[in-house]
């Protein structure tokens, strides 16, 4: 014999047994004194005297919220004011409730509802993983929130689940708090979610938040791992895993000399590679298990038919990470593809997903909240309270196998021989610091395009690409004529935004209404600077990035180059980026920079052919480039 019983939300029959739990439809016949098989109870009413039973129904709607933790809630709610929740037992969804003392029955999409929850295997309300919003959200975009209501606020879920995770033993940096928070995010979405995507605007650090991460699954033995990255991010890559993480073993997989065979990548923590480089060696790659694969400026791989992203997503993998500051740049595909590189298969084919999400507003709309909980991203203006006032961003770079054969040959050319700081040794050094900034600047000519001659232009195009999405301004040093042409004639019909410049032959009376038409221009552009004719005296505090091209021997030139940005009256945080070439004439030029800064801050030091410069002049005649 049964009695009936208020079980939580709704009513239910009790023996010595077990419990059961009726439906709405069985609940009516035993109200109406019929038989239901295998039941054997009291009329409601008998065990139930307070209970008032309606037979008006009320309408089911699922309800996604933030939990406090920063993990999202599911909520099985009647429609209604009173939002009255319904009960889900062993995953199935009870079709009845009682508020108060007042029973009814529950109506609307409820077997709809109950094939979604069986297909996600959801079985109880609370806590959900992020796949499974994931997919209910695109439930809400097939079928219109009518079934789910979705309240989950996206920018709260870039809390962490988890606050007390230690940062990882030999980390050699101390993390912005929310670089520490993006840190342990990343840790929770990979266990979650198996993928993620570190979108925060450039400047912020993502390299060293990826990193903090990947010292952490070193410690638990989850190597190999792999860095696919631009050709002109490999070197800041290995360097920064070196300085800030020196246990990790690095190796760059790229260039001529690289290593054919699989098991000589498996003896590394990291492996960093190129683009290119996973297409040619396609085979290589799948040999090996890797416990993640982290894509850096991963919109690289958003034209979905591609080589390089068909052969990207072809790496095994148990871990997905997508690093980027521009994870949307022209069309919403591009999302797509990145998506499927974290999810594989998770919006369907290209073409479907361009038929549920249109290239519009509408389309937009219907992602965001699919991307926004795979991705963690902060702007400048959002942690501006944990930043510095200024932040140095090397930019260490490896060039071109045919930059670097020319570089070598004007290097071979020139003999060392007795250099003492003379006119033969300044005149060798200029030639090559002239190369590295442009081969163009030495009458080299590879390509119809600056952009493909150099792997220093590439880069800081793509800097000044992010700053433009920004719509902010830069200003940029260099030291040769020639490249202020080059930049002049290339960047505004790159980009569409107006280059101004001035140098040692801009009169000294023009030059502060050039400052004013930058300073006061509404949109985003490129001002061009001598540092010796402009380093000093201006005040352009309208731009918060600057980027030194070639750098000059003279760290008190440097500085008060970047002052003309980082000065008094500056609301913004500074960002100063210094690209320079490995093994050549710049990186000795850089080393003497950051050697002479720690011993004289503040002095004007520089090579002018005295005795005392002899030394860095033969170590820059004698540097080779590597090949990438």
């Amino acid at each position: 014999m049964y009695t009936w019983i208020v079980d939580k939300n709704h009513i239910a029959l009790k023996n010595s047994s077990e419990i059961l739990h009726p439906d709405a439809n069985e609940v009516f016949r035993l109200l109406n004194g019929e038989p239901v098989d295998g039941i054997e109870c009291n009329h409601p009413s008998e065990d139930l005297p307070d209970i008032k039973f309606s037979k008006v129904g009320e309408d089911i709607v699922c309800r996604l919220r933030n939990g406090d933790e920063g993990d999202i809630i599911l909520s099985l709610e009647t429609a209604g004011k009173n939002h009255e929740t319904i009960d889900i037992v062993d995953g199935h969804i009870i079709d009845q409730c009682i508020s108060g003392n007042k029973w009814f029955y529950v109506t609307g999409c409820t077997e709809e509802l109950q094939r979604i929850f069986e297909d996600l295997h959801i079985i109880k309300t609370g806590r959900i993983t992020v796949y499974q919003y994931i997919e209910l959200v695109k439930c809400i975009n097939k079928a219109g929130s009518d079934v789910i209501d979705n309240r989950v606020i996206l920018s709260a879920l870039d809390k962490p689940i988890d606050n007390k995770t230690s940062l990882p033993k030999g980390l050699a940096a101390k993390l912005y708090r929310y670089q520490e928070t993006g840190y342990r995010w990343m840790l929770y979405m990979l266990e979650e979610n198996k993928g993620c995507i570190l979108g925060d605007e450039m400047g912020l650090g993502k390299t060293l938040q990826v990193i903090t991460v990947m010292l952490e699954m070193k410690k638990e033995n989850k190597t190999p791992m792999l860095v696919v990255a631009p050709v002109s991010l490999l070197q800041n890559w290995k360097r920064e895993c070196e300085k800030f993480a020196p246990d990790l073993s690095v190796v760059i997989h790229h260039g001529s000399f690289r290593t054919g065979r699989y098991k000589e990548l498996e003896e590394y923590d990291v492996v960093v590679t190129a683009y290119s480089t996973v297409v040619s060696d396609a085979s290589l790659f799948s040999m090996i298990n890797w416990k993640i694969v982290v894509l850096d400026e991963a919109q690289n791989i958003k034209n979905a038919y591609s080589d390089r992203t068909k052969y990207t997503k072809r790496i095994p993998r148990e871990w997905s990470l997508a690093v980027t500051g521009t994870p949307f740049e022209n069309h919403l595909s591009d999302i797509w593809s990145i998506i499927d590189f974290i999810n594989p298969g998770i919006l369907g084919t290209v073409t479907e997903y361009k038929s549920e999400y249109p290239d519009d507003s509408e389309g937009a709309s219907k992602i965001e909240p699919i991307l926004s909980a795979m991705m963690i991203r902060r702007l400048v203006e959002n942690v501006a309270t944990d930043l510095p006032q200024k932040i140095v961003v090397p930019q260490p770079l490896t060039m071109s196998e045919s930059e670097a054969q020319l570089y070598e040959d004007f290097r071979s050319e020139i003999s060392v021989t007795g250099v003492n700081g003379n006119a033969i040794g300044l005149a060798a050094l200029q030639k090559l610091r002239m190369f590295c900034t442009h081969p163009r600047l030495c009458d080299v000519q590879m390509s119809s395009s600056p952009f493909t001659d150099s792997v220093k232009y590439q880069r800081m195009c793509e800097i000044v690409e992010e700053i433009i999405d920004r719509n902010e301004k830069v200003i940029l040093f260099t030291s040769y004529q020639k490249m202020f042409g080059i930049l002049e004639e290339d960047i505004p019909e790159r980009f569409g935004i107006p280059v101004l410049k001035i140098n040692g032959s801009t009169p000294v009376e023009e030059r502060q209404t050039i400052i004013d038409s930058f300073n006061n221009f509404s949109g985003s552009a490129l001002l061009v600077l001598n540092p010796r004719a402009a380093g000093v005296g201006l005040n352009i505090t309208s731009a918060n990035h600057v980027i030194h091209y070639n750098l000059e021997w003279n760290p008190a030139l440097e500085d008060q180059a970047s002052a003309r940005s980082y000065r008094r009256g500056q609301e913004k945080t500074v960002f100063i980026y210094r690209l320079f070439y490995e093994n050549t004439v710049e990186e000795v030029v850089n080393d003497r920079l950051e050697r002479k800064r720690d011993i004289a801050e503040g002095a004007v030091i520089g090579t002018d052919g005295e005795k005392e410069n002899a030394e860095d002049i033969i170590a820059a005649l004698s540097k080779s480039p590597k090949r990438r």
